[in-house]
């Protein structure tokens, strides 16, 4: 009964193999506390072991999903289709900048690829070690219980005080996964206005058309206008004066429209033919007539002003005539009779 109340006292309530074997063999309690640390310490060097070894397989698991995300996303790319075509373009040109912009968004999503592989691979080590720590602090007989409820107080605290930066790197995960913009793209957020610089999981650098550099905290980004993906449309409402011949006007702007697609300038690449929409509107000066055209992403403030320019030459040549602000001025004398306004 000794002996097993000093087996007890030495090496706990259950004591392990390496503990009771050394108390049996020797008698010593100071032997048998030696194998105690000895055998915790070989436990906590094998929780690590496991640890590490989990951790290297669910990096390996979240890159290769990374990998394979990025190459469906590449083939996706590759497959958008040929690019279109003017009836005079000049198809060597326009394949290849049609895969120059292709390797941009490619490059995009590759930087987005690694930066969500990135933090997931950096969130799974952090919860895995996690684990891993408490279970090595039980083995010296650490009561974790209140340990897990301080850091749960403690966590609840700084998530009340960080809201702000919590909503703030939530936001900034969804739009990478999302990809509602990128770095280069011409976007409105409302406030701000302008090219996206730099993209960070907390803030959003956009430098405006003024130069000025936007720092915009992600969560408080409500919504996106992103005007640079895909495709996009240049609108013009031409104005002619009431006395124009709005048959005529609409094939000279036709025509100017369709000279600038077969052309296919770099920087105003036009994807389908020039639609002429119609009559706008019925202004105080003069009749708009609606032009618009379909080009490729931020392309259509450069299309917009080469249109605008040759429209002008086009109907200064065909004697067509630009309005500007009329008044009709009544002059009367006091020798005049009043004017009859009716009954």
């Amino acid at each position: 009964m000794l002996f097993a109340q000093n087996l007890t006292d030495v090496c706990g309530e259950s004591p392990d193999i390496l503990c009771r074997w050394i108390f049996d063999l020797t008698g010593s309690e100071i032997a048998a506390d030696l194998a105690l640390v000895v055998s915790r310490l070989i436990r906590i060097v094998l929780i690590l072991l496991v640890a590490w070894v989990v951790n290297r397989m669910v990096r390996h698991a979240i890159e290769r999903s990374v990998k394979g995300w990025l190459a469906a996303r590449e083939r996706e790319l590759a497959s958008a289709g040929e690019p279109p075509t003017g009836r005079l373009a000049s198809l060597k040109a326009l394949t290849a900048a049609r895969a120059a912009r292709r390797a941009q968004r490619a490059e995009r999503t590759r930087q987005r690829a690694q930066t969500l592989g990135a933090l997931l691979r950096s969130a799974a080590s952090l919860v895995i070690y996690s684990i891993a720590a408490m279970m090595a602090l039980s083995e010296f007989g650490v009561d974790l219980g209140p340990l897990i409820a301080s850091a749960g107080i403690v966590g609840v605290a700084i998530g009340f005080g960080a809201q702000s930066l919590v909503r703030d790197f939530l936001s900034g995960i969804f739009m990478l996964v999302e990809d509602q913009f990128g770095v280069g793209d011409i976007v409105d957020v409302g406030e701000a206005a302008g090219v996206v610089e730099e993209v960070k999981l907390r803030t959003t650098k956009i430098r405006d058309v003024n130069g000025t550099l936007w720092h915009i905290p992600n969560g408080e980004i409500r919504r996106v206008a992103n005007k640079s993906q895909e495709w996009a449309r240049a609108v013009l409402d031409i104005e002619v004066s009431y006395d124009t011949d709005l048959g005529h006007a609409s094939e000279v702007i036709k025509r100017v429209a369709d000279e600038v697609w077969e052309e296919q300038i770099p920087e105003a690449t036009i994807l389908e033919e020039p639609e002429i929409w119609g009559v706008e509107e019925l202004g105080a000066s003069g009749i708009s007539i609606r032009l618009v055209v379909k080009v490729d992403p931020s392309e259509q403030w450069m299309t917009a002003r080469i249109l605008r320019r040759r429209i002008k030459d086009a109907f200064d040549a065909e004697g067509i005539e630009i309005p500007f602000p009329q008044r009709v001025v009544w002059l009367r004398t006091e020798d005049d009779p009043p004017p009859d306004r009716g009954s």
